[in-house]
């Protein structure tokens, strides 16, 4: 019996009941879908058809040619004969383009994407390796024999499915994958919460109304009590409120936990920031601060969280009015009403008719307001060259820093009478302000999709802001907002008129649980890809939708080359994290190191690595470095609260960084000095340089430009300007931005340099970078249209100033 022939015996039963399912033609082998075929379209549940996933986040796991020496890995050579890999080639390439087996793919959940990776990996398998399989071997030489009674490329597909399932295992488990990250009915992950009924107070109203206080002097008056704010300085106010009021309550926040009682039981009372609450503990009251930040797209998952986990008799709300709707709807899934208490403002606020202008028109209460540690820096400047105080007051600040600073501002007896802050005012603290002054209405925003842009304030952004002005209780009666320029006034009446969207959606974020469960299906696949993959098939109803993990998956990426379990790692990957400092994003890959190889994170190490002690700093490099390592102190302290075995200092890098905090202080009250001191590094005989941390944003600074350059240099930068800030007004998503263009242009080429640094669509840098290329192009003779006579006109122009 030849080789050739021996198969037919050995498949012809097979190959007989095939031809009676296709009616009895031909003897030719056609595959037929699996059972789990349609899996990709499968309805799940009551929410309809299943979403189609994003093919492009699964990523092929290698598979290693096979590469013989095992003796029953010849088995099909000894069988049949040896294959010609010139004929297998060419018969693996007509199976690729049949349209049946590109269909039959589909069917098993292939796309054109996946069935082109996962027939390449197959061709490459089989071809680079020695020897395959007894029954793939056999085929391949029946298909090559060229008999069609013996084999059909067609036949081929059983083991191009097993490969492609090999390479992409989430072919086989799509289903159980779908259910894991069906996220439609969020009520149902809190059944303690569930197992009560829980009345639910939403105390709605604007700014400075009082909402808050009556939710927590209900939480007071509880027996016992859990306060959830989104800031640290928030629950530090209420613990210490409480406290005052001989109501023992304990402080929990990421990084650190006080407790009132000596001997560290837990009070009755807690006050916490919300990612921090605990939905196992019961308690009488629960107070959920600014709820409309369930909208946020980075952290609103932690107040959908508490509002639907919270074991609570009462749930006291506060937040804007534009909430209501989404919460009343929230609470009729899980059958809970909602009673609406609302507040109006204690006191009133007008919007001035007239702008600022100068900083010569500043008045004692005053407070403008800059979105950029940039125009804080400028801003601060300026009013001290006038001879006025400042007290200074933006995000990455430690908050101690950020107390001290308020309570210099509202203290009578000092001197200083002027801030200068960031939107960090919007809520946190308590300042004595008589007028808001926006310098700017244009802020740098990131949104859902983690996509950075540039747009005009929203209306709830410029109320929470506007509302710092005239404080109930403090010595203003009236709160008065305003702007810096002129032009921006107009707008700004706009936006304070518009009533605030409501909120139509609240965040969700898949928990450790969820990810497990998707790496018990997908063994080898990376943290980050894990988390594409779960928001890609994940399913959601039209009150909610899935935050943005881009930070998640930068701290993942980064530390994927490190050995570490998947609880571990996940826990890393939500490490609070400021991840445009290079040095703190350094350290935390050391703490992730150096944690794989169990070896704790000393005291010792940690000064070592931050070159502690730490001297004042001279200038503002060094001050944003010492904001850097106060942040790597606080990634420690959040660490050892996780993994207290491995950051067993906790206590000592406490201490320090109380230290740490009262250096920071010395700094920003030297602000200005330390601005100073920068500039004046600067090379001498040329502009004055800013780096891109000072972008200059008045009138009378934002011209740097070299007195060498001319007439000529000064005119083609602010060309250059116009076409670089226009182009990235109209990149931005349509807003009212956009409707200024027109505005801009008419401003004159030098005002819109200003005007484009001043409202941050232009940096110091880029503005360097743009003469910096003006100059290489004249100097190169390399012009656009009409070069030639601009070149002509300009050595006309030379040679009349040099006679």
């Amino acid at each position: 019996m030849s080789r050739c022939a021996w198969p037919l015996l050995r498949r012809l039963p097979a190959r007989a009941a095939l031809a009676l399912r296709h009616g009895g033609g031909a003897p030719r082998a056609r595959p037929v879908a699996s059972s789990a075929s349609s899996s990709s379209s499968a309805s799940s549940g009551d929410g309809g058809a299943s979403r189609a996933p994003d093919t492009s986040l699964f990523v092929p796991v290698p598979l290693k040619p096979g590469l013989g020496g095992a003796a029953e890995e010849d088995v099909g050579a000894e069988l049949t004969r040896p294959l010609d890999k010139g004929e297998v080639l060419k018969n693996l390439n007509k199976f690729y383009k049949r349209k049946e087996i590109q269909r039959l793919g589909a069917e098993n959940g292939l796309d054109a994407r996946l069935f082109h990776q996962a027939f390449i990996s197959f061709r490459k398998y089989i071809m680079e390796s020695s020897s395959v399989s007894a029954d793939l071997h056999i085929i391949l030489n029946d298909i090559c024999c060229g008999f069609v009674v013996l084999g059909h490329v067609d036949d081929l597909f059983p083991f191009f499915l097993r490969h492609a399932k090999q390479i992409f295992p989430m072919l086989d488990c799509m289903d159980d994958l779908r259910k894991i990250s069906d996220l439609r009915l969020p009520p149902n992950w809190y059944p303690d919460a569930r197992a009560i009924q829980r009345k639910i107070i939403f105390h709605a109203g604007p700014t400075n109304s009082g909402k808050t206080y009556h939710a927590i002097q209900r939480f007071l008056s509880a027996k016992s009590g859990i306060y959830c704010g989104p800031l640290k300085l928030l629950a530090h106010e209420i613990f210490q409120k409480s406290n005052d009021a001989n109501v023992p309550c304990d402080l929990v926040t990421g990084e650190e936990r006080v407790f009132a009682n000596e001997d560290a039981r837990q009070a009755p009372h807690v006050a916490c920031t919300i990612e921090m609450c605990s939905t196992n503990t019961p308690y009488e009251v629960a107070v959920i601060d600014e709820i409309q930040m369930i909208r946020d797209p980075a952290r609103g998952w932690a107040w959908t969280r508490a509002l639907l986990g919270l074991c609570a008799e009462e749930i006291h709300v506060c937040g804007e009015p534009a909430a209501i709707d989404l919460v009343t709807e929230l609470m009729y899934t899980t059958g809970e009403e909602v009673e609406v208490r609302n507040y109006k403002r204690l006191t009133p606020l007008a919007v001035l008719d007239y702008a600022l202008e100068s900083l010569d028109n500043l008045r004692p209460g005053d407070c403008i307001v800059c979105f950029s540690k940039n125009d804080i820096y400028s801003v601060s400047r300026q009013i001290e060259a006038r001879g006025l105080e400042c007290a200074v007051i933006y995000g990455s600040l430690p908050p101690g820093t950020k107390l001290e600073q308020a309570k210099k501002f509202n203290d009578p007896d000092d001197p200083c009478k002027i801030l200068v802050a960031t939107d960090a005012i919007g809520m946190g603290l308590n300042l004595c302000i008589r007028r808001i002054i926006f310098n700017s209405i244009v802020k740098p925003t990131v949104n859902e999709k983690g996509e950075k842009e540039i747009d005009s304030i929203t209306t709830s952004q410029a109320l929470q802001i506007a509302g710092r002005a005239g404080r109930f209780g403090s010595s203003f009666k009236q709160g008065e907002v305003t702007t810096m320029h002129r032009d921006d006034l107009v707008q700004l009446k706009e936006i304070l008129s518009e009533a605030v969207p409501p909120v139509r959606a609240a965040g969700l974020h898949p928990t450790p649980e969820q990810i497990e469960m998707f790496a018990y299906h997908l063994p080898d696949a990376t943290l980050s890809n894990l988390i594409d993959i779960f928001v890609s098939l994940s399913q959601v109803d039209g009150m909610y939708f899935v935050c943005n993990i881009d930070d998640f998956k930068f701290i993942a990426d980064m530390i994927q080359h490190i050995p570490l379990n998947l609880r571990s790692r996940y826990v890393f990957c939500t490490a609070p994290l400021n991840r445009k400092e290079p040095f703190v994003c350094t350290t935390l890959l050391k703490f992730a190191r150096q944690f794989s190889r169990n070896e704790p994170l000393t005291f010792d190490w940690l000064c070592r690595h931050t070159k502690w002690p730490l001297a004042a700093p001279k200038n503002i490099k060094e001050l944003v470095h010492l904001e850097a390592v106060h942040d790597v102190f606080d990634l420690y302290l959040w660490l050892s609260y996780r993994f207290m075995d491995m950051f067993p200092d906790a206590v000592l890098v406490r201490d320090i960084q109380k230290k740490l905090d009262d250096i920071i202080q010395i700094g920003v009250c030297n602000i200005t000095k330390l601005i100073r001191a920068s500039q004046s590094a600067a090379a001498p005989g040329t502009a004055e340089v800013v780096s891109e941390d000072f972008p200059l944003s008045t009138q009378k600074d934002a011209r740097v430009v070299s007195d060498r350059q001319g007439a000529a240099s000064t005119e083609a930068l602010s060309i250059a300007v116009e076409a670089a800030g226009l182009r990235r007004a109209k990149n931005s998503r349509p807003s009212r931005l956009g409707s200024r263009q027109e505005d801009l242009k008419s401003y004159g080429r030098g005002s819109l340099a200003n005007r484009l640094l001043r409202e941050g669509l232009l940096t110091q840098e880029m503005l360097r970078q743009l003469e910096s290329e003006w100059q290489d192009q004249h100097r190169n003779g390399r012009y656009g249209i009409g070069s030639k006579r601009d070149d002509q006109h300009s050595s006309k122009e030379t040679r009349k100033k040099r006679k």
